[in-house]
């Protein structure tokens, strides 16, 4: 990857009189890489994007795409730009091809080009027959299609895609998917999702917004990583008292779960395991489950947006 990123965005902020959308959100994303945007509804997501899109100006910030400053010379930035916004500006009354060609003109792409970016488009996205359908017949999952086909008509560098799997049944949202992952050969992107199970499919990092200010921001790895277990569920045939399971080294907390079982709480570089499984032997409680319990990449989401704004997590 190039040492300098395609897109450079860095301090944004868009007020509506006294509201404040977002505020000093700054993101990056490298050619050949896919962004998720995360974030529940409201959070400043479409706002965002409408931004680093072009569409919005913003009330303070830079944009920067492919080394053009977005907001003074927007012309030659948005070149590089292909977006399909949330709700697609489409025309129910055009045909595919009539829909594509149109938008592949608005790109300024020459007419003796127009033949072979519609086939280039339509072939990405799986269009090929659809050609002379009209939009307003078509599935909610070949609209999409066709939004993102518009989108990278002119195989702009950066395509941005706000909620493209809103509404879709579980194969059509397989199929976008699918699709998202074919276009990092060529294109950086970035997706915008409120659905965490999108961005663990097709995205190299996350950033997450939650009312408008940045609470997470890095590779999914790490993500991942702050799911790191610091609880062991246990079980035992003769459960011993909270007090004795308190005085293994390494516990920091006990709760009891019933039926003999426990969570066993302990620091992120401490694994009090191997003690806790010495003293079930020592003192014949008959351990039957001793096990660390992993957070799901859902409760480190909601960790990353209740915790760091202090708010307390719904149940």
């Amino acid at each position: 990857m190039s040492a300098t990123p395609l897109l450079q965005a860095h301090g944004l902020a868009r007020y509506y009189g006294g509201h404040r959308a977002i505020e000093g959100v700054s993101l990056e994303v490298q050619a050949g890489e896919v962004l998720g945007l995360l974030g529940p509804n409201g959070a400043g997501k479409s706002t965002t994007l409408g931004i680093v899109s072009g569409n919005l100006a913003p009330s303070a910030g830079q944009v920067m795409i492919d080394g053009i400053d977005l907001i003074e010379r927007p012309r030659q930035a948005k070149q590089y730009i292909g977006y399909l916004p949330e709700h697609p500006p489409l025309y129910d009354d055009l045909a595919v091809d009539e829909y594509l060609r149109y938008c592949a003109r608005l790109h300024g792409i020459r007419r003796t080009d127009l033949p072979a970016a519609l086939d280039r488009a339509k072939a990405r996205t799986g269009l090929d027959e659809a050609g002379r359908a009209l939009i307003g017949t078509l599935s909610k999952g070949f609209r999409q299609r066709v939004g993102i086909a518009q989108a990278l008509i002119h195989r702009p560098r950066l395509i941005i895609l706000d909620e493209p799997t809103v509404g879709l049944d579980p194969l059509q949202i397989r199929e976008i998917r699918e699709l998202i992952v074919e276009l990092r050969s060529e294109h950086a992107v970035i997706l915008s999702t409120h659905i965490l199970a999108e961005v663990q499919a097709v995205c190299d990092r996350v950033h997450i917004i939650h009312r408008g200010h940045t609470v997470f921001a890095d590779t999914l790895t790490n993500l991942a990583a702050r799911g790191r277990s610091t609880s062991l569920l246990t079980a035992f045939a003769a459960a011993p008292d909270t007090e004795t399971l308190s005085a293994i080294d390494g516990v920091t907390a006990v709760h009891a779960l019933g039926t003999g079982r426990f969570r066993l709480e302990h620091g992120v570089d401490a694994d009090p395991a191997e003690a806790v499984a010495a003293a079930a032997c020592a003192g014949g409680w008959g351990l039957r489950e001793l096990h660390p319990e992993h957070q799901s990449l859902e409760q480190v989401f909601m960790q990353a947006v209740y915790a760091e704004t202090r708010e307390e997590i719904p149940a």
